[in-house]
């Protein structure tokens, strides 16, 4: 591994802090010599180094490129494991980021990566593809339209706010509707 990596025997690559960047740690990559891959990963970029069939290459990627950060259930012979994964189009370039087997982690740290990084969170839908776990429109998270805090305007101090808590009066059957008669206005 080059200068400033992770130490030889560190489970760094499985358990990274979102709040510690720029970092640089080294991942599985079936396809490389040597099976890994060395990760530079900061808040605005991507650079993953490998050596495939003896020729070195450098990917540098912005974190645009990537589809999201992505929560995915991994199901072998021992407990469940859940893995946080900056996820690309391409599954090749997909990046592991936490690995635990603890749910409350898992998606606090989902959170977190998705916080910092600034992009979209994502769920393994169980095939090829990640689907966001909330309805999106873009970038914009759809939901139900919260109504509007009455706080520091300027006219705040102009109306009284006993007119927030009463209910506009109704017309029904019962209602009397008095036509052609004069009004009585007392005035002196």
């Amino acid at each position: 591994m080059r200068d400033g990596g992770c130490p030889a025997g560190s489970s760094r690559g499985e358990r990274l802090d979102p709040f510690a960047l720029p970092v640089r740690f080294a991942a599985s990559d079936a396809l490389a010599d040597g099976r890994v891959r060395d990760v530079e990963l900061t808040r605005e970029r991507v650079v993953v180094r490998r050596s495939l069939a003896g020729m070195h290459m450098a990917l540098n990627m912005p974190i645009a490129a990537f589809a999201g950060i992505a929560l995915k259930l991994k199901l072998g012979e021992g407990p469940a494991t859940f893995a946080v994964v900056l996820a690309h189009k391409d599954p090749a370039l997909d990046l592991p980021l936490h690995a635990t087997v603890e749910d409350d982690d898992a998606l606090i740290k989902w959170r977190d990566w998705a916080a910092v990084l600034g992009l979209p969170l994502l769920v393994d839908d169980g095939t090829a593809d990640w689907r966001a776990p909330l309805p999106r429109f873009g970038h914009l998270r759809i939901g139900a339209v919260r109504p509007r805090r009455r706080r520091r305007g300027p006219l705040r101090e102009r109306r009284p706010s006993i007119l927030l808590r009463r209910a506009p009066g109704k017309l029904t059957v019962a209602t009397p509707i008095y036509r052609g008669e004069r009004e009585i206005i007392a005035r002196n």
